[in-house]
Order: structure tokens, then C-alpha cells, then sequence
């Protein structure tokens, strides 16, 4: 029995290569904590057993057939969930809404493909804000996901199931999505990893759409090294995604600067984090980079832009869901998704589109020209993921408001299209996880690892664990 599995890809996988254990045992480590301690967290709807054996006995087939390569399967023995708004073949999809409650998709995801292609298995499907609607993991038709760190607060949304399973050492690593946050806020608040790449590197194709000029597919790791390798495996044209770009980034300098956004470090933001934030900088500065302040003067607008473009999207994408082809009728619509159905189909009506939908486009790329011109001078943007740690199941249930501004950080890069990594950055006095986010130019997700590398080499958050 594996008592405990190693924190990276390449150790990982040198333990299976020494045979100090198989990837069915694995398995057996990550469904054996599943069992003992999911039922108080909620992070999987769905545990996917037979698949997972079923993939861990091919991989230890090739294993120990001797004549195999790692690059031929580089990601050979790493246990993954999914969000479950990925597409699986002959597995329950959900999307956490009651809609798609006993729905079972005839084809998988790219990603999903491209995962289990690679050498990963899948353990399961995890819990979501119901169609990724959230930033707490409470809206799921399935019951709220909780933090393992302390199961009175959020493990933030939507990919809550994802982040905590993770987190919780259910799967070593979990694919999400993020558009709007939904990457990166949990993995703040969990101590974790979490990328968002740029718009347009990583298919889409076979993911139940939210807000498609925004929703980009993300992951959530341990380690900055291993979300470089998961990245490389995911990334890349596919045929089924139109939206997707073959453009390859810079490579960062022997001097690296990075600007720090005024306008985020200013009211709203929590003294605790900002406090850890001014740390990490000071971290950072000990190895040689330089920081310079910069100005985004557009960020006040962009959670009311993003609150337009989003539900106009997302009334759009659930009208498929009307009973007909499959799925139960709209009368199982959760009140989240009516209320942004609602939204979105008011601002795109007759007479509202011009003031509504059409203005908030066009500030979107004001937004993104902030963006474009401070990468002229830096590499790179540090600052704090989320406004606030977590904070407590049902603080916010009841005001929509305030839980949309969790979004507050996070939202420019979605509407900006550009990659955003968060990276664990220290604990509040109450052992609450933070993380600061490093933003970079469209498909620079190099820069940013390089420099969540160094950051992880001189610090140890990453390490720490919950007490389940």
C-alpha cells in the first residue's frame, strides 16, 4: 500500500520506472482517499473506477514491456480529474446542473484525448458551479464543494471539485476551465498552481461552452514545473477548434522586469494579502528582477464589461438545452443560470444591444490595450489573485454583487485574452491560502513559468498541505 505519492511528474515517474510501485497501486492510493475522506469536501460527482484500472493496467503493460519512451507518453502514470463540463465517453457529464443529470457523452473531449493519449489516467469528474456559473463552488445542483484547508470556507469557483480534489491529494492533477477566474481563484484559495493560458491555445472542443470568446481550458498542479508539462501536452491546433492559434512566445531574458498594477493594489484588496504580495515581490527582487509600478486605467470597467459579455454569451450557449435532443427541460435550471439567461438575453434585445453589449466590446479593447501597452516595457504583471482569501460558505450566497467583484483580478486577462498563472505566495494568520498571479502577453506562458520556477525555488508554500 503507497502511503504517500511524490509532489512532481519526474519523480513520479521515477518511481514507477524503479517499480517502487504501479500505476495500479496508484489508483488503488487515490480511490482509497477518495472514499475515506470525499464525502466531507464534495469535490467528485463522479468516480470513474473501471476506466481508471482499465487505463493504470494498460500503462503498466507498457511499463513493463521495456521497449517504451517517456516522451512517447510524458505524462505515463499521472492520475487526472476533470471538471465536469469535459466530455467523456460512455461517462457521465454533468456540467453540475440537474439538466444534464443522467447525461452520458458518445465521444470525449480533445483534451480529455490528448490526456489519456499521453499516459494519464482519469479517477473521475468533479463538482462545478453549475455551467461554471461561480466563484465559490456553491452553485452547484449537486451540493457546495468545501475547502480542505477549512471546510467552513469556499475552495472558490467554479472549478471547485477540481481544485480541492487536488488539493486533497484525490488526483495529481486536475483539468479545469477559467473565464473569468475560475482557474486561478481556486487555486488561490487552495494553495495550488492554476493556468489559464491564452485564448485560442487550447482546443475547447468537446467542453460545455459558458462564455465562448472567453472560456479558455486550464489545469491545476502543484508545482509551476509540472503545469509547464501539462501545458505541453494540452496545447496546440486541433482540427474541431477554429479558434485555435499556432503562434509560439518569447523567451525571457537574462534581465527580467516585471510591472506591478497600481490600480490593483488599491481599495477592496484585503491587508493580509497585500501584505503576503508585497513579500513574494521582495522574494523576488533578492534574485536580480527589477519591478517597475505600471498603470491598467481600465480595470474598474472590467468586471462590468466582463458582466455583460458573459451572460450575453451564456444565454446564448444554454438555449440548446431546451429538453428536446437530451437533457431534462429548463425547469431544472438552477436560479444562477436563470438569472444570467435573463441578463444576457436582455442586453442583447432590441434597443439594448448598442448601449449594453456593443459598448462593453468595445472597452474590452480598451482593456486589452492597457495590457498591450505595458508589455512593451516588462515582461511580465505580479499581482494578488483574488482580493480576499477565502471566505466563509454562504457569505456571499445571497449577493450577487459581491460575488461577482471576486472576479475583480482575474477578469481583465479573460477579457484580454492573455495567460494568467497563480502561484501559492504564503497563508494568512488563520492559515488561509494566497496566491499571486502573473499575467503575461498571448502565448508568453514561458515567461511566466520561468519566473513561478524561480519564485518556487526560493520559497516552500507550495509544499504545505491540509489537514483533512
Amino acid at each position: 500500500m503507497i502511503e504517500s505519492v511524490p509532489d512532481t511528474i519526474e519523480k513520479l515517474q521515477e518511481g514507477l520506472l524503479k517499480k517502487n510501485y504501479s500505476c495500479v497501486e496508484l489508483v488503488d492510493y487515490y480511490l482509497n482517499r477518495i472514499k475515506k475522506y470525499d464525502s466531507s469536501l464534495n469535490s467528485f460527482l463522479t468516480i470513474s473506477e473501471d476506466s481508471a484500472y482499465s487505463q493504470a493496467k494498460k500503462m503498466d503493460k507498457v511499463l513493463n514491456g521495456g521497449s517504451f519512451s517517456l516522451s512517447e507518453y510524458p505524462l505515463l502514470g499521472v492520475v487526472v480529474s476533470f471538471k465536469d463540463l469535459f466530455l467523456t465517453k460512455g461517462i457521465r457529464t454533468t456540467a453540475g446542473s440537474k439538466v444534464l443529470q443522467s447525461y452520458v457523452p458518445p465521444y470525449s473531449s480533445t483534451v480529455v484525448m490528448k490526456l489519456l493519449s499521453a499516459g494519464a489516467i482519469m479517477i473521475g469528474k468533479t463538482n462545478c458551479d453549475a455551467w461554471a456559473h461561480g466563484a465559490s463552488g456553491e452553485n452547484s445542483d449537486y451540493g457546495p464543494t468545501k475547502n480542505p484547508w477549512n471546510k467552513k470556507y469556499v475552495p472558490g469557483g467554479s472549478s471547485s471539485g477540481a481544485a480541492v480534489s487536488v488539493s486533497s491529494d484525490f488526483s495529481f492533477v486536475a483539468l479545469g476551465t477559467d473565464t473569468g477566474g475560475s482557474v486561478r481563484q481556486p487555486a488561490s484559495f487552495t494553495n495550488l498552481v492554476g493556468l489559464k493560458p491564452t485564448y485560442g491555445l487550447v482546443s475547447r472542443y468537446g467542453v460545455v461552452a459558458m462564455a465562448s470568446s472567453l472560456d479558455t481550458i486550464g489545469h491545476f498542479t502543484k508545482t509551476v514545473e509540472d503545469s509547464r508539462r501539462i501545458l505541453a501536452v494540452t496545447g496546440g491546433i486541433d482540427n474541431y477548434d477554429s479558434t485555435l492559434c499556432g503562434e509560439k512566445g518569447e523567451k525571457i531574458g537574462e534581465k527580467i522586469k516585471i510591472g506591478i498594477p497600481k490600480e490593483y493594489f488599491g481599495e477592496g484588496l484585503d491587508l493580509e494579502v497585500r501584505e503576503i504580495i508585497l513579500k513574494a515581490i521582495e522574494i523576488l527582487k533578492k534574485k536580480g528582477i527589477a519591478f517597475k509600478e505600471v498603470s491598467l486605467p481600465h480595470t474598474e470597467y472590467a468586471v462590468p464589461v466582463y458582466y455583460v459579455i458573459q451572460p450575453a454569451e451564456v444565454s446564448s450557449n444554454l438555449s440548446r438545452y431546451d429538453g428536446v435532443r437530451y437533457g431534462n427541460d429548463r425547469d431544472s435550471f438552477g436560479s444562477e443560470a436563470r438569472r444570467r439567461i435573463m441578463l444576457g438575453t436582455y442586453v442583447l434585445s432590441e434597443g439594448y444591444r448598442d448601449a449594453y453589449y456593443l459598448k462593453a466590446m468595445k472597452v474590452r479593447k480598451k482593456i486589452s490595450d492597457d495590457f498591450d501597452h505595458v508589455f512593451v516595457d516588462v515582461d511580465a504583471i505580479l499581482c494578488p489573485t483574488a482580493p480576499t482569501p477565502a471566505f466563509k460558505l454562504g457569505e456571499k450566497a445571497n449577493d450577487p454583487l459581491k460575488m461577482y467583484l471576486a472576479d475583480i483580478y482575474t477578469a481583465s486577462a479573460s477579457l484580454a485574452g492573455i495567460p494568467g498563472l497563480s502561484i501559492p505566495a504564503g497563508f494568512t494568520k488563520d492559515k488561509r491560502p494566497v496566491g499571486m498571479q502573473l499575467l503575461g502577453k498571448r502565448f508568453n506562458e514561458n515567461k511566466l513559468f520561468d519566473i513561478g520556477e524561480m519564485f518556487q525555488k526560493l520559497t516552500n508554500y507550495h509544499l504545505e498541505k491540509p489537514v483533512i
